[in-house]
């Protein structure tokens, strides 16, 4: 499994992780299996959120045994950012979860209280043991300088973001922000939350193509080219153990430049929105 470093944390993260919104709809013996066999894979990039139901406690179920090998993140929704409550929904993620630290705990989308006093939760979390690193999630280039004011320089951990291949807007300048500051990109929902290009379709083909060329699938193709950049992560998400190993394999898949010209004319990035997309 390749990995890469993940921001200014100096952690070696996989480029390809797991992610787990609605992960809990899935047989939880199924779920549970399938994080254990991409971690197994080399998937040690594991992300999670209060806010997704039962996820945290199905991932910590799965790490049970070998916390170390995962690198853990989840996420505190804007409502409960305050300094004090940022603390507090940190702590609750830990008891489900099941291990008395994170790798790293994201701000969800930015809200409505200071960012100043979420950003101070979180370095009270680190100076505590509690979390090693903190990031954001959701964050267009306006909002991402206002942290980078407030924090300094190397203390933003990543920013994670809607990235797929039709929707390839944070190529513009949230991508190239991250790539300037030294903050890991990660991409969620990089089969576009169910509607992966339909191979009977023009840009389905083109993927097929290239799978086919190289003796693999079109998922692992896409994963491949939104993991191109040196600071860039994904996180598919998967309730089956055979297609998280799936997935895992996509790591070592490198396109040449004609195979990602040939999926960029299929899958243009199209002009910046005004607002950063989000689901």
């Amino acid at each position: 499994m390749y990995a890469r470093t993940f921001g200014p944390t100096g952690s070696r993260v996989s480029v390809i992780g797991q992610g787990t919104w609605r992960i809990d709809a899935t047989d939880r013996a199924e779920a549970v299996a399938a994080l254990r066999a991409g971690l197994d894979a080399g998937m040690n990039h594991i992300d999670t959120a209060e806010m997704y139901g039962e996820a945290e406690a199905i991932v910590g179920e799965a790490v049970a045994g070998q916390r170390e090998a995962a690198y853990l993140v989840s996420k505190v929704v804007p409502g409960n950012a305050t300094r004090r409550g940022v603390v507090r929904a940190c702590e609750q993620s830990l008891r489900r979860l099941g291990t008395d630290y994170l790798d790293c705990y994201l701000l969800h989308w930015p809200g409505h209280h200071p960012l100043a006093e979420t950003i101070a939760g979180f370095e009270d979390l680190r100076r505590d043991g509690k979390i090693l690193s903190w990031g954001l999630s959701n964050f267009d280039v306006e909002e991402l300088d206002a942290a980078l004011r407030i924090a300094g320089p190397y203390r933003i951990a990543c920013n994670q973001v809607l990235y797929h291949l039709a929707e390839r807007a944070i190529e513009h300048a949230v991508l190239p922000w991250c790539t300037r500051n030294g903050v890991a990109l990660v991409g969620y929902s990089p089969f576009g939350s169910g509607e992966f290009p339909d191979p009977a379709s023009a840009g389905g083909a083109a993927l097929a193509g290239i799978a086919q060329a190289r003796g693999t699938t079109p998922h692992a193709v896409a994963l491949a080219f939104l993991t191109r950049l040196d600071n860039t992560f994904t996180l598919p998400k998967t309730g089956r153990a055979a297609r998280a190993v799936e997935n895992a394999g996509a790591a070592d898949l490198i396109l040449d430049a004609a195979e990602i010209a040939a999926i960029e004319a299929h899958f243009p990035r199209g002009p910046r929105p005004r607002a950063l997309p989000m689901l």
